[in-house]
């Protein structure tokens, strides 16, 4: 069992056709923490998961980071440098039978030869309740040493039980310095990489292999493959090849931005684009918008929580940031992408520089507050309509005061519930045109103040 585990572990060396014909990235992958690129914080010459890999003292981990930042190079790592038996499963193709047979098998070892199994589960974020549950009593028992690895955040993923039994490491995006590191060594090395191909990287190429990659170590050596075998097809293979930025770009095509709609990514972005238009930023906000175009996003989506800031956000600072919002998602409707980016566009920076209140959306809240606390109020009776003649002599709309009959156009009758009696729920900024709405409302009490005292 020992050695199958082994060969599905085996990375391809050139001393075989499997090792020729394996792509770039899996011939490069690291072998061993020396050759790992990045996450210092963790494998550090004092990071917690390097003391954990190289004492042998492996406890149940989930690894989370986004794709080509490592985690199943992690796991191969520990695969090597521990003494468990190790087992892989993917969670899209494994279940409860497969997770069962895994643990009956575990038990068996620990029994026989007191020998820990470590499970690395690819995707764990795939595993529904069920199939979570079927771990947690061996995870919790030490039955099996869980480690997981998934791109998405484990506190939405992952059952509570279960990662409260785990420990989780977070693996950041690989930055320029790690992924040009593993580019210039895939030049070098002529046993597993492209040394012995004489290949020579353009600086301005390799610039925007890494800035292409965003991140993804992954991506990175297969550009770099790809440009090489792009360049062998259209010049002559014989001395040394150069790869120039043309060449990436044609090798690389368009490489999309991450961005996945479904995960959290999505909820990411969104949340960058609407605190930056918050923040009165409107650089950032067209920077995450253009992004979320370029990954595919559904503009509608964004102009609805458009729609939804200008009420919220702005308000009556600028009355007309609503219209401003519902005309884009109209026109955007009508014409679509690419064209319909530009009254996006136009949207997003009256939006950012609008003057900002949230004092109508406090006024919502306060207002829904007193009413689950007043529910039964009654309503006063000079506003109480009166269809039938008993309604008129039990007193309903008696007393009832026409604005428009009053100098200004303003009765100033009092309109709350008596237990309401004063409260204030709309509180306008002195911002943009709150300002105007301010006065007014000081001008209005000021002629209640008049009438009461009879002036």
């Amino acid at each position: 069992m020992a050695g199958k585990n082994k060969d599905l572990f085996a990375l391809p060396t050139d001393e075989g056709r499997a090792g020729e014909y394996s792509p770039l990235a899996e011939r490069m992958r690291p072998r061993t923490l020396s050759e790992f690129a990045g996450q210092e914080h963790i494998l550090g010459s004092s990071g917690v998961l390097r003391r954990m890999i190289e004492s042998d003292r492996i406890s149940s981990m989930i690894l989370w980071g986004p794709p080509g930042s490592g985690k199943t190079t992690l796991a191969r790592i520990i695969a090597s440098g521990t003494g468990s038996r190790f087992v892989h499963h993917s969670a899209v193709s494994c279940g409860v039978p497969q997770v069962r047979q895994t643990v009956k098998e575990a038990a068996e070892q620990l029994k026989l030869y007191r020998k820990r199994t470590i499970l690395f589960l690819d995707e764990i974020h795939r595993f529904n309740k069920a199939q979570q549950d079927a771990l947690l009593p061996h995870v919790e028992n030490g039955t099996i040493t869980l480690v997981g690895a998934t791109t998405e955040n484990p506190s939405f993923e992952v059952n509570s039980a279960l990662l409260s039994r785990v420990r989780v490491f977070v693996l950041e995006r690989l930055g320029e310095d790690d992924l040009g590191a593993l580019v210039d060594r895939a030049l070098r090395d002529s046993q597993r990489g492209l040394g012995g191909r004489h290949i020579r990287l353009e600086d301005e190429a390799r610039a925007l292999l890494l800035r292409a990659s965003d991140g993804d170590a992954r991506a990175a050596l297969t550009g770099l493959e790809m440009a090489a075998l792009y360049l062998e097809q259209e010049r002559p293979s014989d001395g040394a090849l150069v790869i120039e930025e043309e060449t990436v770009r044609q090798a690389l095509q368009q490489r999309l931005l991450r961005y996945d709609r479904d995960g959290e990514q999505h909820y990411d972005i969104i949340s960058a684009f609407i605190k930056s238009i918050r923040a009165s930023d409107p650089d950032a906000a067209l920077y995450y918008m253009a992004r979320m175009l370029e990954a595919g996003e559904d503009p509608l989506f964004i102009l609805r929580r458009m729609i939804i800031f200008s009420a919220e956000d702005v308000g009556n600072a600028d009355p007309q940031a609503l219209q401003v919002a519902v005309a884009a998602h109209k026109a955007v409707s009508v014409i679509g992408l690419p064209e319909g980016a530009i009254p996006l566009s136009q949207a997003v920076c009256y939006l950012a520089t609008a003057p900002k209140s949230n004092a109508s959306y406090k006024a919502l809240r306060a207002a829904q507050t007193a009413a689950k606390e007043h529910m039964s109020e009654p309503v006063p009776l000079h506003l109480r309509n009166a269809p039938t003649r008993l309604m008129k002599e039990l007193g309903y709309g008696g007393g009832y005061k026409y604005p428009h009959d009053f100098p200004y156009h303003y009765a100033g009758q009092q309109c709350l519930p008596e237990a309401l009696a004063g409260k204030k729920f709309y509180e306008p900024t002195k911002l943009g045109f709150e300002k105007e709405i301010v006065k007014r409302l000081e001008f209005w009490k000021q002629l209640r103040a008049k009438e009461k005292n009879g002036g």
